[in-house]
């Protein structure tokens, strides 16, 4: 890595050599770090360039400076090199009020703006009644409003489904969530793709004006089930813009009346196959967050948020309406749509493989044709 300077480019290496150097001689430590072995750098420093007359008139000042501590005319030219490196450059700047001794040039002030940035959460909040509000949050307050740790909010897995504390947070890509008995927060809202969705098509659902299924049982089933449905929604939508074109492909690849190879074809069809094992692995990811919950029923019932905030809602009905059991079922209508769609992949899957054989067959007639 190089630097580009007021007098020229030089190294990383030689940049920190020379900042610490420079800052030594400014903590009036010049005097033992230069009888060090710092000459040799001071010769070849100072030697590169002819210096300007406004240069010459700086390294008189600093000579005055200088002398009273014993510097030698040699190491004060060095200093003065280093100088004209750094004193007109602003990184460098800040690394020259680096703190005394430390190999890493870790400065006061740039501690003080890095500890003047606070992480934020860009959040839209929807309540029961389907009513959006968005705020930016600091994230250590957001903790403490929702009585979770840091950890809980990291988000370290692409797809996933937990419950903490009374409140369920999940993720399925881009779309972060933290579901509680009285309103859902998406966080790091601001993606294309998902805040057309969450104007358009979630607050309503939320409010009743969708077609959720659970939307009699509590805030947070229809929460979930809203969340789910737009990921198995995304997931099928990539399988809808594949199928199609693996079908058109392969027809043309196959085909032994064609009497030429349309080599662009091969191309589309490598790209497809590409997409479509990419689709088989996030929908097997998606199972298996969903199978994960559902081979633990103690998992279950911590879903069921509002049963540990309001147990009168959660009380078994006169129809005999177990929570438990309702969010089981939610999980498994999901994990069967995903296994439905994921045998729809592999089934184009083989095909593409299958037909192998015969785009080979048929690449090795056009290219002997386009021999002879």
């Amino acid at each position: 890595m190089n630097f580009e300077t007021a007098s020229g480019r030089i190294s990383w290496m030689e940049a920190a050599v020379l900042t610490r150097t420079w800052l030594r001689v400014f903590k009036e430590q010049a005097a033992a770090t230069l009888q060090e072995g710092s000459l040799r750098l001071c010769s070849r420093a100072c030697t590169s360039r002819r210096r300007s007359k406004g240069v010459r008139a700086y390294e008189r000042n600093l000579s005055a400076v200088c002398a009273p501590a014993g510097i030698q005319p040699q190491q004060q030219l060095f200093a003065s090199r280093m100088n004209r490196y750094f004193c007109h450059t602003n990184a460098f700047n800040v690394a020259l009020s680096s703190v005394k001794g430390s190999r890493y040039y870790s400065t006061e002030p740039l501690q003080s703006t890095l500890a003047s940035v606070v992480p934020m959460f860009s959040v839209m909040k929807f309540d029961e009644a389907g009513n959006v509000s968005s705020f930016e949050r600091k994230k250590t307050e957001l903790f403490q409003e929702l009585g979770l740790q840091a950890r809980d909010l990291r988000f370290q897995h692409l797809t996933s489904i937990n419950a903490k504390n009374n409140c369920i947070i999940l993720r399925m890509e881009i779309l972060k969530a933290v579901i509680t008995p009285k309103y859902l927060l998406i966080l790091d809202y601001r993606q294309p793709n998902l805040e057309c969705w969450l104007l358009n098509e979630l607050a309503s659902q939320l409010a009743g004006d969708g077609q959720l299924v659970t939307y009699s049982l509590p805030f947070e089933f229809r929460a979930i089930e809203a969340i789910l449905q737009h990921r198995m929604n995304t997931l099928q939508a990539r399988l809808n813009e594949i199928h199609p074109q693996v079908l058109e492909t392969l027809d043309a690849l196959v085909d032994p009346k064609l009497l030429s190879l349309d080599r662009s074809k091969l191309h589309v069809l490598l790209q497809n196959s590409k997409n479509l094992s990419e689709l088989e692995t996030d929908v097997k990811v998606f199972k298996e967050a969903l199978l994960k919950i559902l081979d633990e029923e103690k998992l279950i019932e911590e879903l069921c948020v509002t049963k540990w905030s309001e147990t009168q809602v959660f009380e078994k009905s006169s129809k005999g309406i177990d929570p438990a059991e309702e969010m089981e079922l939610l999980l498994e209508n999901y994990y069967r749509q995903a296994e439905d769609l994921a045998n729809t992949a592999r089934e184009l899957k083989v095909l593409i493989n299958d037909s192998e054989s015969i785009i080979f067959i048929n690449l090795d007639r056009w290219v002997e044709d386009e021999a002879g």
